[in-house]
């Protein structure tokens, strides 16, 4: 069966007989075997994304199929789907089964697309290399010596390998971004509060943004459409209106981009990366956009902020998971103090074990106003300077991230490295607006790179509009 890359591709060919959905979950189930080693699928749900197919072919006959026949989508291990298991990578959810489905899940299905099965991610979405899972590595279909990238780094690769056409991840810092680019695909977090998180387990709630992994613009953009908008059952979702992002993906009028200088002068930077950019800047120029160099003095501090944050976060969402109520619960308890400490140091792997310490430490009493106060306040700071950034222009433009995919075990050592990782994608989450990765060429070692748009709350509109033209130009 030929390789699709689209929605549209599918729907055409469906449309003349030339496949059927069963057809289209046989060829991506038997992909799925034939790269097992790549490690992106926790569960495969086979039976039952048959049984699925032939139930939408049937609608197809009749007519009365919904946006989304045909779409195989697999769900990063942190979205609830009803009787299906989910445990976050980790080790402490063992045999937990949902009760429920998360609401851009339903949304999903409604449509009438097929959920294929469950992704691996770093452990609690903790990490920038998928290295965190309780159930190991990832490995990039591009370079199998290398990582995909975290902390939705089975999702990504599941789309980059041709076992399902999109993903839906999570990004908390960077997390559908981050592993779009090294993956080569399009990696989408939309503005915070544009998707509920109903039903998505809680990492940092002030951050979390599910998101969407895909090939295609027209995918992505009909995706978001269908997962956003109001929900009774989370008070944080936006009640803005959510437009047809699928019909409105042309630009017509001259933009003004800004870039960040710091981002490209950087002595971090790869070399292939920072000539990616350059000559995306030259493009628009010659096309007659207006591009500037803007400057970021505060990017030194959006590593520190969001790290102090999120591990405050993380410290608090986490202390459910406790033996008591669900998951796993430590063989060696004999009291409720010890059930306690054996079933959190033995259910928790290193990484999620370090965040959850540093939270705590940020949140204590002697350190709450030096840390967790301070970078509230530096936050602050940071989504005023971004508001005036994006008040003076359409988009900003930067690389999605420093370098291409990293060897798998080069940075475990140290996890300051390891955190480095997010220095070019924190930012919108920090200020909650929406930024998107899309492919921009490869290094000379053939490894995909990412540049990285960012525009204001809610113009997912006219930010996919842009992606989809710097794509094809």
């Amino acid at each position: 069966m030929k390789t699709y890359y689209s929605l549209k591709q599918i729907t055409d060919d469906l449309r003349e007989g030339n496949v059927s959905c069963k057809k289209l979950v046989e060829h991506y189930l038997f992909t799925i075997k034939n790269k097992a080693h790549l490690n992106a699928f926790l569960e495969v749900y086979d039976k039952e994304a048959l049984d699925r197919a032939q139930e939408i072919d049937h609608k197809i006959a009749q007519g009365k199929q919904g946006r989304l026949a045909g779409m195989v989508i697999g769900l990063k291990d942190v979205l609830c789907y009803q009787d299906h298991r989910l445990q976050a990578g980790s080790k402490i959810l063992d045999g937990f089964v949902s009760q429920f489905t998360a609401t851009a899940v339903q949304r999903l299905i409604d449509e009438d697309a097929i959920i294929i099965g469950r992704q691996n991610c770093d452990e609690f979405a903790m990490g920038s290399s998928n290295e965190n899972s309780a159930f190991g590595p990832v490995l990039n279909d591009a370079d199998t010596t290398r990582v995909p990238g975290g902390s939705s780094g089975g999702s990504a690769v599941a789309v980059q390998a041709g076992m399902c056409l999109a993903s839906i991840g999570s990004d908390t810092g960077g997390s559908v971004r981050q592993p779009a680019a090294f993956c080569g695909i399009i990696g989408l977090k939309p503005t915070y509060s544009r998707i509920s998180r109903y039903g998505l387990i809680a990492y940092a709630s002030s951050f979390d943004t599910i998101g969407i992994l895909a090939t295609s613009i027209e995918d992505t953009a009909l995706l978001l459409e269908i997962m956003s908008g109001k929900d009774d059952f989370d008070s944080t979702v936006s009640h803005t209106e959510v437009p047809p992002y699928s019909q409105k993906l042309s630009i017509s009028n001259k933009l003004k981009v800004a870039y960040i200088r710091e981002t490209i002068d950087s002595e971090g930077i790869q070399e292939s990366i920072r000539n990616g950019i350059l000559k995306k800047i030259d493009f628009l120029k010659s096309e007659g956009h207006q591009v500037e160099a803007v400057d970021l003095p505060l990017l030194d501090y959006l590593l520190p902020t969001y790290y102090i944050l999120i591990t405050a976060e993380s410290s608090s969402n986490l202390s459910r998971y406790d033996g008591v109520k669900y998951g796993f619960r430590s063989p060696q308890s004999n009291t409720l103090e010890h059930m306690y400490k054996y079933t959190r140091t033995q259910g928790f792997g290193e990484e999620v074990k370090r965040r959850i310490m540093l939270g705590t430490f940020v949140l204590s009493a002697s350190y709450y106003d030096a840390y967790y106060t301070k970078a509230q306040k530096v936050r602050r700071i940071i989504k005023e300077k971004t508001d005036e950034l994006l008040a003076m222009y359409d988009f900003v433009i930067l690389p999605t991230t420093p370098s291409t995919a990293f060897r798998i075990g080069e940075h475990t050592a140290n996890p300051l490295e390891m955190y480095l990782a997010d220095l070019f994608t924190v930012q919108a989450n920090v200020v909650g607006i929406p930024a998107i990765s899309i492919p921009n060429g490869y290094d000379e070692n053939g490894l995909p790179i990412g540049l990285q748009v960012m525009t204001n709350y809610f113009g997912e509109e006219r930010l996919l509009a842009f992606s989809k033209y710097l794509m094809e130009n």
